[in-house]
């Protein structure tokens, strides 16, 4: 018998019991599909964080914090999870400390072999914000001091702020383009806004004005703030703060500095990192924040991966009883094959493809209402809770990773019907064809 004969033999003997069939390929499928799945939601997601990463640029720049405010922030102070050490209690450190950046700080961080410049940052933020030119409503807004020129964020008309303009501006988001009267995007751009601030000590509210320099496409970058520059963000900070002692006014819990060109390589990176940590700071990357967003993506998948995985191996363990019922009801027609000549081998591969094909049935049906799960999720996100993330496609298919499941399912199946075809193999001809 040639292999061709073996193969479609192996296909044909899956429809003796149609029923039995159609449930092990369910099983089969179930597993499947929700690892296509998972995998698809991951690479969608990765895909679109990726994208906006090499959208952002930043090479270079580094957001510091002191160790210990990070450790209060980040660490013991917030472990939101629960899992973090247990600490024994030090009264000569307060559970919340928190330590701002001096002048001193700022300059011994300039210092640092391929830093070319470093300043505090300041915590601005805006009551509210109206149009001049167009609705004279009052909108609450969130607002940050942009915080270097090397980040780069997706713009839908204008541009971003410019950090050495001596005059105040602001880059707005899209959400704010009709609310403030606007009839689109390059229709907001070098329009007036006015932002209010209040002060820390009277409580007295005072407006700043502001020209829009351009309107944002949503993006990862400032988490739906409007960005101002300098020059905006010191006139609110300095109105904010008139009255209150120079070492209140003046603190600061955030620094950033920016990179020379030769030190823009990951290890040149990780060696300014190493030595900021030395000196009590922390530093963090732009690739560093998103990659967290990453890593919390990939364990959600991994665990629904797990899941499928868990899935398959219920169908394997279908598979190994389909065919040990295949074995038992063909025991003669086993035998009269033997007697005729055909050897072990053959008969172990005829049930070892009746196993593979279980597993690529099963597959091939996981892959195609993957595609068509697809086609609906990527329609009903983009029109609901995707709506406002333009570009963002929630699941995508690499192929080479569809071929990897397919033959990852095909040897699990594979294994499943080792043992059956072993049975069959070693059945003896004389006492199978006496068999009843």
């Amino acid at each position: 018998m040639k292999i061709i004969d073996v193969i479609s033999t192996a296909n044909s003997n899956l429809l003796r019991n149609k029923s039995r069939f159609i449930l092990t390929i369910l099983a089969v499928f179930i597993g499947a599909f929700t690892i296509i799945m998972t995998t698809g939601i991951n690479t969608g997601v990765n895909g679109y964080i990726d994208k906006q990463m090499a959208s952002v640029g930043g090479e270079g720049y580094l957001e510091i914090m002191p160790a210990s405010t990070m450790e209060n922030l980040g660490g013991g102070g917030l472990d939101i999870m629960g899992d973090g050490d247990v600490k024994e209690y030090s009264s000569e450190k307060a559970a919340t400390e928190i330590e701002f950046f001096t002048q001193k700080d700022i300059d011994k961080i300039r210092e640092i072999a391929g830093v070319e410049s470093a300043k505090a940052y300041q915590m601005t933020s805006a009551e509210y914000i109206y149009s001049v030119t167009g609705e004279a409503k009052k909108f609450e807004i969130q607002i940050g001091e942009m915080p270097s020129d090397s980040l780069n964020v997706d713009m839908a008309a204008g541009r971003m702020v410019d950090l050495n303009n001596g005059k105040a501006e602001i880059a707005i988001t899209d959400k704010f383009i009709e609310p403030l009267g606007f009839k689109d995007a390059e229709n907001a751009v070098n329009k007036e806004v006015k932002l209010a601030v209040k002060n820390q000590m009277t409580g007295q509210t005072t407006e700043v004005g502001a020209t829009i320099s351009g309107v944002m496409n949503p993006n990862v970058v400032g988490f739906g703030r409007a960005w101002i520059n300098d020059a905006a963000g010191n006139e609110l900070h300095d109105i904010a703060t008139a009255g209150l002692p120079d070492e209140i006014k003046n603190q600061s819990y955030f620094a950033v500095a920016q990179l020379t060109d030769d030190y823009l390589t990951d290890e040149k990176v990780t060696e300014v990192k190493d030595k900021l940590k030395d000196m009590g700071y922390s530093a963090m990357t732009i690739e560093d924040e998103i990659g967290m967003m990453k890593s919390f993506f990939d364990a959600v998948t991994m665990v629904l991966t797990i899941f499928g995985g868990i899935a398959l191996i219920a169908a394997s363990i279908g598979i190994v009883n389909t065919l040990f019922m295949a074995v038992q009801e063909r025991t003669r027609e086993i035998g009269l094959m033997k007697a005729m000549g055909l050897g072990k081998g053959k008969i172990r591969l005829m049930f070892s493809l009746e196993a593979v094909a279980l597993g690529f049935w099963g597959v091939v049906l996981g892959v195609v209402l993957a595609f068509v799960a697809k086609e609906v999720a990527n329609h009903l996100a983009a029109e609901t809770f995707l709506k406002a993330l333009p570009g963002f496609v929630l699941v995508k298919f690499d192929i080479i990773t569809l071929i990897v499941i397919c033959l990852i399912v095909m040897a699990i199946a594979f294994l499943a019907g080792t043992l059956p075809a072993r049975r069959a193999s070693k059945l003896d001809p004389i006492e199978a064809l006496r068999y009843e």
